[in-house]
């Protein structure tokens, strides 16, 4: 027997916040030390199996997959209880009576799909704080499985350490007969805890007793010595301690990584066999995976006498007749027949019947369905059968950049579903085809640079500040990447330019080093499992044959524990089912036109040339349109002033970094609106490239062109173009070169010049890059194109939609509100008698949903909704507390209500409401609670008459009360629906927004919006005063204008001096710097001044401006009365117009006011809202 040994115990970082041993590593410490396999065996997971098996192909190691699993301690895997060997002490069974641990190995290829039933019916069926298994499941599945005794914390370990010898005996008699003679080992481990040396010498006598063979091993938890402070912090961010703490998880002992075959025999020097069976075992092992491309292609049930294949053949056929109504065209015909050709010998029939099964069912069941995306639209088989929803023809759509004949490569369709219905669609597809063969799919999410940063600052209990100021200095995450913390030093990272800031910070402070120095350590390494978002796995067999599954506890949902990567690699294929909001909106403004006009909308058959959507697309009113929300792109279509489909379609694709940075979509603009001449690439190649090139103004736009231009100039087949793109956009020199060779000789072939040829492919190369796949920019300009119609033909209904799809975000809501009113739409508050759960468009206005009131919730307007269907609307506020159901009849619900101006319609002053809600409630309460119990609710001993008496001894009286002034309605109002709704306390202030400000609000808290020092004006909305450590106050301040909110800091320098502006409801402007947040712009302030305010302390002129024959003497008085109300500075001129003049007069100073919101508010109900503003001083 060799003197090397196999370290059969590893716990890698699919341990996750446990083990912290990056595989790749593992193997490379492994075969240094020339050791001849290496095992992993995570806690109760194989999600790192298939991955650990596939680095091994890079090493000269052997893979052995094992598992410490998780085992009942002696119960039904289905009993959740915590059970007691001994007296319940520290010794006795792990996690306080809940489970104990084995390790063990796949022997065969038998063995690890049985450790993967094993790991599945675990979690599936024995989960209890960790997935278990029973003797039962190790019975069924033992077949093919080398066990141990495991570690301290498995069960014969366990009976040791409470002195039961012969239950410990017994015990692991029962395993060594479950897994068979010379299956079963004790286990041995040394890392001088004193939990392993008190059981040693018993461990020896067992073995000795039942002749059961020793195994050594190391509890590997990282791979150098010096990763364990590594190791600790990461546990310490796992129990979300500091490493300060005397009372924290920590590993006691040493030597948690990969030591040498020489430390390991060192350690284990009385016991040589121990070592030495490692490597028997590792030579008795034999690890296979059965990769494969599409084995498992899911199985549509065709009817009897029909294959897969000819089956889809008439379903094409059958869809092509409904897609052509008026004849089939050679060339669509042709197209069909190519591609049943390529499907059918692919072996695809079947994948394509189950996507069209699922996609027809759904809108046969009336939920939305995007009209494709990704390559898969331009199939004319997925046409056919209504997978897409986008003629591939008529729109230059190409197959092969779906599925190569070329290539051997998967179909993949991503399907779009109303964000809302999406699990309907997977119910039914997981019942149709058998849960058992369909799964949703782990994803692994690892701890990133800025997170790590985060994490190591707290774990050192350092100032939160110190985080935050070194994530600040980190370069910004670019399409969701940031720069690891490694490659901020290495000079050759594209991105090195951007971390100056960060390494000068490094560089200056012993603490951000520390920091820095204890965040690599953890960097990258597996922190929690989660779900994909969409994609669903479909399989032909039962998938517990194929790989380990488990069960999320939340929900039930069965998911894999192999990635996507990993189950594509075993011939698993996924659907991607996706939810999209816009289609939950589009859904919505559907049903509201049938509802508030009578109409049947249906979108499918709308011709793409309505001039209103054109128009709005060319002024750029597109706030709400999918994809044509933001400002820039809002800027870009006045820009482009687009009139047909392919526009849409040509904004989406070149909207997006790569494009941009070579200002192709300016480039776009200007030829397309004839400020800039059309360029052909080169004069020898202007003819051949306008048929290709023509819509896109001599610009290449889409992959789809890149290949046109391969197959037309060049001789490629389109599988072969489709080659040709894809070793462009890799960049590979070698593929590169030989596709250079096959490109230049068709081109000199066809007689072009080599000078043409060079610059063709000098512009095809970086292009290949930025050029985006018209199928998916054309299926996704559909969902533009059909939300814009909708905003230019049914604004109401979709505005309605569109409030309602964003109800719980404000800074949306607040931004769609005031869009609303730039289109005249009068958005109502809620009201009861009219309001349903949702925004509704109620004629020409828009009416608030009552469940987007705060406190109220969906589940008690639904059960309003239903009295009000039976019972009728409510006349007063008495009638509605008859008529409303007990769950309503809760003085929360009725107080938001009333504030939120419910039951303004009814006639009742909300300050009246208020004062009497209290004792209405009171009085109705236990009539209603009695009539739920079917009591009679009126027989309380005495006699009334009649029954409006009966109501009005129950009802208290709302009294006749002025109502709050504006100011503390509107506040209410807010309080209540997070944002104005009835009025706005800015409106009529625009002016003075538009002088005190250099930018809306809105443009600064996008996502994509301002950066930099700028000056903000709005209304204050919220102030929270902190006060920091050295006891100086600062504050958070919350600003907003009528286009959204920011939240501005004040500093303590900054808010001494100016914290006399600082309270809610004054208007100020903001002088200071927005900076990324989280994932929104905010404000750090560096001055705060009160608009308005002149060297002198005057303020400019109030101007009210109206024809000379509305100055009678009511208006006069009414007039005088509001500026009475509002005493201050400020100069009032009264312009009065008679014809063509205009007489200006300045009134005493008597009538001089105060500018506030409230005044112009007022003065606006009198005058109208075009009459009052600001003069010039």
């Amino acid at each position: 027997m060799s003197d090397s040994f196999v370290h059969l115990h590893c716990h890698t970082e699919f341990s996750m916040l446990d083990g912290a041993a990056r595989i790749k590593d593992l193997f490379s410490g492994a075969e240094r030390m020339g050791m001849p396999a290496l095992a992993i065996t995570d806690h109760g997971n194989l999600y790192g199996a298939y991955e650990f098996y596939k680095t091994s192909k890079a090493f000269d190691v052997k893979p052995i997959i094992g598992l410490e699993a998780y085992l009942t301690p002696r119960t039904g895997r289905g009993e959740r209880k915590r059970v007691q060997f001994g007296d319940g002490t520290g010794d006795d069974v792990a996690s306080k009576g809940a489970y104990t641990h084995m390790t063990m190995w796949a022997a065969n290829p038998e063995g690890m799909h049985n450790l993967f039933r094993l790991s599945t019916r675990s979690s599936l069926e024995g989960f209890f704080y960790k997935p278990r298994a029973d003797r039962e499941l190790l019975n069924l599945y033992g077949k093919g499985l080398i066990a141990t005794t495991g570690c301290p914390s498995g069960e014969v370990q366990t009976f040791l350490r409470l002195g039961q010898y012969d239950n410990a005996v017994a015990a692991a008699a029962e395993f060594r007969d479950i897994f068979g003679e010379g299956n079963f080992f004790v286990e041995l481990m040394d890392h001088g805890l004193d939990i392993e040396t008190r059981v040693r010498h018993d461990l020896l006598r067992l073995a000795k007793d039942l002749k059961l063979p020793l195994v050594a091993t190391n509890d590997l938890h990282y791979v150098h010595a010096d990763d364990a402070d590594s190791h600790d912090t990461l546990l310490c961010v796992s129990s979300g301690s500091r490493k300060a703490q005397v009372d924290r998880f920590k590993f006691d002992g040493n030597g948690y990584y990969l030591k040498s075959p020489e430390e390991m025999r060192a350690l284990f020097r009385e016991l040589p066999e121990a070592c030495d069976n490692t490597l028997a075992i590792a030579e008795r092992i034999e690890t296979v995976f059965d990769e494969g491309t599409g084995t498992y292609m899911p199985q549509f049930a065709v009817p009897e006498g029909e294959t897969e294949d000819s089956w889809f053949r008439k379903e094409v056929e059958e869809g092509l007749h409904y897609r052509y109504p008026n004849g089939i065209s050679d060339e669509v015909r042709d197209r069909a027949e190519f591609e049943l050709k390529i499907i059918t010998q692919m072996g695809f029939s079947g994948y394509f019947l189950v996507v069209a099964d699922f996609i027809n069912w759904a809108k046969r069941n009336g939920v939305r369905v995007g009209p494709g995306r990704g390559s898969g639209a331009g199939s004319m088989c997925a046409y056919a059968t209504r997978i897409t929803d986008l003629d591939p023809i008529e729109h230059g759509l190409l197959f092969e950049r779906f599925l190569n004949p070329e290539r051997v490569s998967m179909p993949d369709f991503d399907i779009d579903f109303d964000d809302r219905r999406r699990g309907e669609v997977i119910t039914y597809v997981t019942e149709k085809y058998g849960k058992e063969y369909v799964a949703q799919i782990i994803t692994y999410g690892s701890i990133k640079a800025k997170a790590a940063v985060k994490d190591s600052a707290r774990v050192l209990d350092m100032p939160f500040a110190i985080g935050e100021q070194i994530t600040k200095a980190m370069p910004p995450d670019v399409m969701g990447k940031g720069v690891p913390l490694s490659e901020l030093f290495n000079e050759e990272h594209k991105r090195y330019a951007e971390g100056n800031e960060f390494r000068e910070l490094y560089q200056s402070s012993p603490d951000v080093r520390t920091v820095v120095d204890t965040a690599k350590g953890i960097e990258g390494l597996k922190r929690q499992w989660g779900v994909h978002a969409a994609g669903v796995i479909m399989s032909r067999a039962p998938l517990i044959d194929i790989v380990p599954l488990m069960k999320r506890e939340a929900d039930g949902a069965i998911i894999t524990q192999f990635d996507y990567p990993g189950c594509e690699s075993l011939g698993l294929i996924k659907m991607d089912f996706l939810g999209l909001r816009n289609l939950t909106v589009i859904d919505d403004a559907v049903q509201g036109i049938k509802l508030n006009q009578g109409v049947d909308v249906d979108l499918e058959t709308l011709t793409l040339d309505d001039p209103q959507t054109f128009e709005l697309l060319q002024r750029g009113d597109t706030l709400g349109v999918f994809q044509l929300d933001g400002g820039p792109m809002r800027a870009l279509l006045r820009s482009m002033q687009p009139d047909c489909f392919e526009d849409i379609s040509a904004v989406g694709a070149l909207y997006r970094p790569g494009p941009m940075g070579a200002d192709s979509h300016n480039k776009y603009a200007r030829r397309k609106t004839g400020r800039e001449p059309v360029e052909p690439i080169h004069p020898d190649l202007a003819e051949a490239l306008e048929p290709i090139l023509g819509e896109t103004y001599g610009l290449i736009v889409y992959q789809e062109q890149v290949m046109a231009i391969a197959q037309q100039l060049a001789g490629y087949t389109l599988g072969g173009a489709d080659m040709l793109r894809r070793a462009m956009g890799k960049k590979k020199k070698s593929e590169l070169d030989a596709q250079y060779e096959i490109f230049s000789g068709g081109m000199l072939e066809r007689g072009y010049s080599k000078g043409s040829i060079q610059t063709l492919w000098d512009i095809l190369l970086p292009f290949s890059d930025y050029a985006f796949n018209k199928a998916h920019s054309a299926a996704y300009g559909l969902v533009s194109y059909w939300t814009a119609w909708l905003k230019a033909n049914y604004p109401v209904e979709y505005m309605a939609a569109l409030l309602q799809s964003v109800r719980d975000d404000k800074d949306k809501s607040a931004l769609y509100l005031a869009e609303c009113r730039h289109m005249g739409i009068e958005v109502l508050p809620p009201d009861v008698n009219s309001s349903d759960v949702a925004f509704t468009p109620v004629g020409d206005h828009i009416r608030f949903g009552l469940g987007a009131v705060r406190n109220v919730g969906d589940k008690v307007v639904n059960a309003w909704i239903d009295e009000r269907n039976r019972l009728g609307p409510a006349a007063d506020f008495g009638d509605f507390l008859d008529k409303a159901p007990l769950l309503m009849c809760n003085k929360r619900v009725i107080e938001s209500l009333i504030k939120a101006g419910a039951f303004d319609e009814l006639g009742h002053a909300r300050r009246a409401l208020m004062s009497i809600f209290e004792t209405a409630v009171d009085s109705i309460i236990d009539v209603k609670r009695n009539a739920e119990n079917g009591q009679d609710g009126f027989d309380f001993g005495f006699d009334v008459d009649g029954d409006e008496a009966q109501g009005a001894a129950l009802h208290a009286h709302v009294p006749e009360m002025e109502e709050w002034d504006r100011r503390t309605r509107l506040a209410f109002e807010r309080e209540m629906l997070g944002l104005y709704v009835s009025d706005h306390p800015l409106n009529g202030l625009e002016h003075v927004l538009q002088t005190n400000s250099e930018r809306p609000i809105v443009s600064a808290v996008a996502e994509d919006g301002f950066r930099g020092p700028t000056k903000l004006c709005g209304l204050v909305t919220s102030v929270n005063r902190r006060v920091n450590k050295a006891g100086n106050i600062w504050a958070q301040v919350v600003l907003e204008d009528l286009t959204g909110s920011i939240e501005v800091t004040v500093f303590p320098r900054v808010y001494d001096q100016v914290a006399a502006h600082l309270a809610p409801d004054t208007i100020v402007a903001v002088e200071g710097v927005v900076e990324s947040g989280e994932d929104r712009g905010r404000m750090r302030a560096q001055n705060v001044v009160a608009p308005h305010m002149s060297a002198e302390g005057n303020v400019g002129p109030l101007a009210l401006t109206l024809p000379a024959v509305r100055c009678t003497p009511g208006v006069v008085n009414r007039l005088k009365e509001i500026l009475a109300q509002y005493p201050g500075a400020a100069e009032v001129h009264l312009n009065l117009r008679t014809g063509d003049q205009v007489k200006t007069f300045r009134l005493g100073d008597g009538f001089r006011v105060e500018l506030t919101s409230a005044l112009f508010a007022d003065l606006k109900a009198v005058l109208g809202p075009s009459c009052v503003g600001l003069g010039a001083s």
